[in-house]
């Protein structure tokens, strides 16, 4: 049995998240919307929640928080081109999160990081060490 998309307006709330690209596949955006990460209108809704234009989203993935307002519908996913139309972000959205990706590199830059695997005359220290115990 085929079934229709898009028949009379109505999508559902995971597959407009995925078709406007912010993950990856419709799973992604299932579990994100389980996990309270993506409100509409300031309320946690189910992922078969149908959205609407003018809706107002917030976001939290990987971090970082988006602030967006719904402008078209759409279940496929387009090129990104085309899908950042489907969508405006407030501009302090868009301020905040560029502060808080140049604190994570900051963050990540003064993160001390080893110096790779050891060579075999380290292991034969280390199990020399750990041995004389």
């Amino acid at each position: 049995m085929a079934q229709q998309e898009h028949d009379d307006g109505k999508v559902r709330l995971d597959k407009w998240l995925w078709a406007a690209r912010f993950f990856k596949t419709r799973q992604l955006a299932h579990e994100a919307l389980e996990l309270g990460r993506v409100l509409v209108n300031g309320e946690r809704v189910k992922a078969s929640r149908v959205v609407k234009e003018g809706d107002r989203l917030s976001l939290r993935i990987n971090q970082l928080e988006y602030k967006v307002e719904v402008l078209q519908l759409a279940t496929h996913r387009r090129p990104a081109k085309e899908a950042v139309l489907m969508y405006r972000e407030d501009e302090a959205s868009v301020a905040a999160r560029a502060e808080r990706v140049l604190l994570l590199k900051a963050e990540h830059a003064s993160f001390p990081h080893g110096e790779g695997r050891p060579t075999k005359k380290a292991r034969r220290e280390i199990t020399r060490f750990k041995s004389s115990y």
